[in-house]
C-alpha cells in the first residue's frame, strides 16, 4: 500500500554546480504534475514532467528545481535585450520631444540584462536534471511505501475493532429478537385468555413472525463481514489495493452500518452502533491518504 503524500528530494552534479529536485505529493483524486524550474533549466520541464508521470500514478505532486553553486563565475550582457532595451528607451525620448542622447547608465536599471555564462553544455544540464528528477522521484515514492505500511497498519487494528462491534450487534441482536419473540407470545397468550376478547390467534402469530422478521439483521450483518474480508485482503502484503477501491468497500460499509442502525431496537444495539459508525468514518478519513 502506497500512501498518497510523500517527499523526495536529490541533486546531481555538473561541474562546480550541483542541480536539485525536490518533489512532493499531496491528496488529489487524479494524477496532476506541476513543474518548477528556474531559467537555466526552464527548458527542460516537459523532461521533468514526463519522468514524474512515469513513476507516479495518482497525487498532486509539485516538483521544484534550484542551481546550487555557479557554473561559471563569468557574467555577459545580453546584447539583444540591452539592443531591445535602448531601441525602446530612444523611441520613448523621441516620442516626448527630447533630443538629448539616452545614456547607457539606464541600462543598469533592465533586469535580466546581465546573466552568467553557464560554460556548460546543454547535453551535460539535461543529464544533470534527469538523473535528479529520477532520483526525487524515487525518494518520494521511497517515502509514500513506508508511510503506506503505517497507513495499512492502522486501517487493520480499526478493521479488527469493526469485526468485534459487528459481532457484538449480531450477538446482541439475536438475544433482543428471542426476547421480543417470548415477550410478544406472553403478550399474544394473555389477550388470547381474555374471553372478552376475540382474536384471529392464526393472524397475530403471522404479525408477530412479521415483527420479528423486520428486527432481524443478519443479512445485514453478512454483508458487512463479507465487506470486512475483502477490505482486509486487500491489506495484505502483495495486494495492489488502491485508494478508489477501499473508499468503495468503505461506502458499501456504512450503508449496511446505517440499515443496522434503523433496525437497532435497544440502547446497547444503539451505542454499538455509533461506535461502530466512528470507527468506518475514521478508516474513511485514512482511506484518503492511499494511492
Amino acid at each position: 500500500m502506497l500512501s498518497m503524500t510523500g517527499y523526495g528530494v536529490a541533486g546531481a552534479n555538473m561541474g562546480t554546480a550541483t542541480v536539485v529536485i525536490e518533489a512532493r505529493s499531496f491528496n488529489h483524486r487524479f494524477l496532476d504534475v506541476r513543474v518548477r524550474l528556474p531559467g537555466v533549466l526552464q527548458d527542460h520541464v516537459a523532461l521533468v514532467d514526463e519522468i514524474a508521470r512515469k513513476q507516479l500514478v495518482r497525487g498532486r505532486v509539485e516538483i521544484s528545481g534550484r542551481l546550487e553553486g555557479r557554473l561559471s563565475g563569468r557574467v555577459v550582457l545580453d546584447r539583444t535585450r540591452a539592443r531591445a532595451a535602448m531601441q525602446e528607451l530612444g523611441d520613448l525620448s523621441r516620442e516626448f520631444g527630447a533630443h538629448t542622447e539616452v545614456p547607457l547608465t539606464l541600462l543598469s536599471l533592465v533586469p535580466g540584462l546581465f546573466i552568467e555564462d553557464t560554460g556548460v553544455d546543454a547535453e551535460a544540464i539535461l543529464a544533470a536534471t534527469q538523473s535528479a528528477a529520477v532520483a526525487a522521484c524515487a525518494a518520494l515514492l521511497g517515502m509514500r511505501h513506508t508511510e503506506g505500511q503505517v497507513l495499512a497498519q492502522d486501517l487493520q487494528t480499526r478493521l479488527t475493532k469493526v469485526r468485534t462491534l459487528t459481532a457484538e450487534l449480531d450477538r446482541r441482536s439475536a438475544e433482543w429478537t428471542q426476547s421480543y419473540r417470548e415477550r410478544l407470545r406472553t403478550r399474544l397468550a394473555n389477550l388470547l385468555a381474555d374471553k372478552s376478547i376475540t382474536l384471529d390467534a392464526g393472524r397475530l402469530e403471522h404479525e408477530l413472525v412479521v415483527l420479528a422478521e423486520r428486527a432481524d439483521v443478519s443479512e445485514e450483518v453478512t454483508r458487512l463481514i463479507s465487506h470486512c474480508e475483502q477490505f482486509g485482503s486487500a491489506l495484505l502484503p502483495g495486494d495492489e489495493a488502491t485508494g478508489r477501491r477501499l473508499e468503495f468497500l468503505l461506502q458499501e460499509m456504512a450503508r449496511e452500518a446505517n440499515t443496522l442502525g434503523a433496525k437497532s431496537a435497544d440502547a446497547r444495539m444503539t451505542a454499538c452502533m455509533v461506535e461502530l459508525k466512528t470507527e468506518l468514518e475514521r478508516m474513511r478519513e485514512q482511506v484518503q491518504n492511499v494511492m
